[in-house]
């Protein structure tokens, strides 16, 4: 049994906070390597992707200003690179890139809250590892679903709750997620909670057994169709993937092994770049030094269609384009790539005995 734990810094927050009234100021500061002089950085709200304010960096800075009508879970993009998350509201704010966000009563509580975290974090490793270990290891898990569920509680109109409530969301299945919507029905305004769930419906459509569903990207005068690589009488691996995952980056040697151990042998490779900029992508592409066709800029095409909410997420189809595996990495993956091209042969059933005479 494991803990799932939000990947932030930080300490404990059982009591709601305030949130800005409405138009109040605030101004953030964002240190940044020299590099991106000149740059456009943008504040982009994280629960709907909408771009809230941009600046041009100037001497290794973002400096923003404006008013804010309540507190919203925010990013700051640069050239299409994630820097940072950070609640924007009333105050002065101040982070960089290895450095945590200061300034806001809202990111004040949400540090503490991550520290309560970090908490049982330290509480499950120093957990005695002999017979004990997993009856120590329940009773703590119990005591963190409590934790996580008073602070979604006193933080529900609010982007602490909203955060720690994505923390459990992403770990549900569909029955799971109604219900605890049920539960939290102050997340259902949420635009990731209504993809979520309709992500996980079309995860369900999207099981193995079930055959492939088409989908068509347009790149200038390119346009690419899954269906012009699988479903055409060979096996065929899909790695959904974008050039800001470390994950994906890591999973392509994987792929590279079993693109080395089946060469020549009925399997092909596919790429198809998600939630990605195009030039970003063919620049991860030669460096990362990737061999397979690809199909860039599907942005959140594929991933809507087949219920995606994390990357990498990696598909095999049968050579008639039916779903073999789908969400497996590393061994579990070369294992089943393994079963599929080379069957264990069928056991042929010993003959029955002669009846004694």
């Amino acid at each position: 049994m494991k803990l799932k734990f939000l990947p932030l810094a930080a300490a404990t927050l059982l009591t709601a906070c305030t949130a800005a009234a409405a138009g109040d100021d605030y101004k953030v500061t964002v240190t940044l390597p020299q590099s991106a002089n000149g740059a456009t950085a943008f504040i982009v709200d994280y629960d709907n992707g909408a771009k809230l304010d941009s600046v041009m960096v100037e001497n290794g800075k973002a400096l923003f200003s404006g008013k804010i009508d309540k507190p919203v879970l925010a990013r700051i993009v640069v050239d299409g690179n994630r820097v940072g998350n950070f609640i924007l509201e009333s105050g002065d704010i101040s982070f960089g890139r290895n450095t945590p966000v200061k300034g806001g009563a809202l990111n004040a509580s949400l540090d503490k809250a991550m520290a309560g975290v970090e908490t049982f974090q330290k509480k499950a490793q120093a957990l005695p590892q002999d017979s004990t270990y997993q009856a120590g290891m329940e009773q703590l898990s119990g005591e963190y679903d409590a934790y996580m569920d008073s602070v979604i509680r006193a933080n529900a109109d609010n982007p602490v709750g909203y955060l720690f409530f994505l923390q459990q969301a992403y770990e549900l299945d569909l029955p799971a997620l109604r219900e605890t919507l049920e539960k939290y029905p102050s997340m259902k305004g949420y635009s990731r909670t209504a993809k979520l769930l309709a992500a996980l419906e079309q995860k369900e459509k999207t099981q193995p057994g079930n055959k492939f569903l088409d989908f068509t990207i347009k790149n200038d005068t390119v346009s690419q169709s899954l269906s012009d690589y699988v479903g055409k009488g060979r096996y065929t691996l899909v790695d959904f993937w974008a050039s800001w995952c470390g994950p994906c980056i890591r999973e392509t040697k994987v792929l590279k092994k079993i693109r080395e151990e089946f060469e020549g042998k009925n399997l092909d490779i596919l790429g198809v770049a998600v939630w990605d900029e195009p030039d970003a992508t063919v620049k991860a592409i030669e460096r990362h030094q990737l061999p397979w066709p690809q199909i860039i800029n599907a942005q959140s095409v594929p991933t809507d269609l087949y219920g995606i909410s994390g990357i990498p997420c990696i598909i095999l189809f049968g050579p008639d384009g039916t779903i073999i595996s789908r969400d497996l990495q590393g061994d579990a993956l070369v294992e089943s790539v393994r079963n599929a091209l080379n069957p264990a042969p069928a056991q042929t059933p010993a003959p029955a005995a002669t009846p004694a005479q």
